[in-house]
């Protein structure tokens, strides 16, 4: 009986590290796309600057 519950414990312990996982990895893309969406507004009017100067 005690094996039986300290398996559901340890089972419930690992969904949770992957709940956790797949929050960081939809974080992770979601600022990858912001970054590379601004990085490339930025290097844009960088460039205007640096032509206008």
């Amino acid at each position: 009986m005690l094996e039986i519950i300290k398996r559901l414990y340890s089972d419930v312990e690992g969904q949770g590290l992957a709940e956790y996982a797949l929050i960081l990895a939809l974080i992770a893309i979601i600022v990858i796309g912001a970054l590379t969406i601004l990085g490339k507004k930025v290097n844009n009017t960088l460039q205007n600057v640096a032509d206008n100067l």
